[in-house]
Parts: C-alpha cells; sequence; structure tokens
C-alpha cells in the first residue's frame, strides 16, 4: 500500500497538476499559495486574458524569454488578490525555481517559504529569496501515481 503523501509532497503534486495548464511550450510551470495548510491560489503559466496562446500562435521570445506568458507565481499571486486572500507569511510550492521577476514578485507578496522541486536557469531567485530571509526548500520530484482504490469509490455510491 502507497503511504499517504506529507504536505510538502501533495502540495508540490498539486502544483504539478496545475502546470498541465500551461500553455506556453517552452515550460509548463505550476505555482501553489498555501498559508495555513489551506490553499489560497493556483496558477500557471500562459496569456493574459484575451491573448493568443503560445501552443496556438506560436510564442512571442524577446532577449530568450516568451514574453506572451504570465508565469505561473504571477498568476497565484494576481488570482489570490482577485479574491482578496492575504498572502503574507504563505508558502509557494512552485514547479520549477521561480525566475528572478517572479522571486521579486513573491518576496514583495511577503511568501516565507519557497519549495521547488525542478531548477530554472539564468536566476538571481535564490540571492533574493536569502536576503529576504524567505526559506527554500528544494525535494525531489514527487511521484506522478495518485493512489486510490476504485473499490472505495464503487462502494460509496
Amino acid at each position: 500500500m502507497k503511504k499517504r503523501p506529507d504536505w510538502d509532497e501533495y502540495f508540490l503534486k498539486l502544483a504539478m497538476l496545475a502546470s498541465e495548464r500551461a500553455t506556453c511550450p517552452r515550460m509548463h510551470c505550476g505555482c501553489v499559495l498555501v498559508k495555513n495548510k489551506d490553499v489560497i491560489a493556483t496558477g500557471y503559466n500562459g496569456s493574459i486574458p484575451g491573448d493568443l496562446h503560445c501552443e496556438d500562435v506560436g510564442c512571442l521570445v524577446m532577449d530568450n524569454h516568451c514574453v506572451r506568458t504570465v508565469h505561473a507565481e504571477m498568476n497565484a499571486v494576481v488570482q489570490a488578490a482577485k479574491r482578496g486572500h492575504a498572502v503574507e507569511g504563505a508558502t509557494a510550492y512552485v514547479t520549477n525555481m521561480p525566475c528572478t521577476t517572479c522571486a521579486k514578485a513573491l518576496i514583495t507578496a511577503g511568501i516565507k517559504r519557497v519549495v521547488v522541486f525542478s531548477d530554472y536557469h539564468d536566476t538571481l531567485a535564490v540571492e533574493f529569496f536569502t536576503k529576504a530571509g524567505v526559506k527554500i526548500d528544494k525535494h525531489s520530484m514527487p511521484s506522478q501515481d495518485i493512489a486510490y482504490n476504485l473499490k472505495d469509490y464503487s462502494s460509496a455510491r
């Protein structure tokens, strides 16, 4: 029998699931903001509302970065703000180490801990998180398996 995932693995798996909604083929990234073991908001990298998606029309690349998409961390912070959820003191579970810009946004929003399982290239995130006192926890990529017993679901009906 598969062991029950701990909280970090659970929320990282939610970030992985959010990343499946990403629309930029250059990188699929997901972010889940959590406070007191409650999900505040989720985000994934995708185009601004009303714009075309990279997967449909191609990436808009400037200085080797796709600028068509809003990153997962930014989308999560914006979703929390739109819903009136304070993120001060929250933890960000992110599939990839945030880029420099997203790191600055998370720090400024009051995120106190970042949990990731994958690195990101060309970033000052670790330096900025360290200066701001944000704890970084690097984990192994969680299992992509979802443990459930079909008998549990069929007998409940």
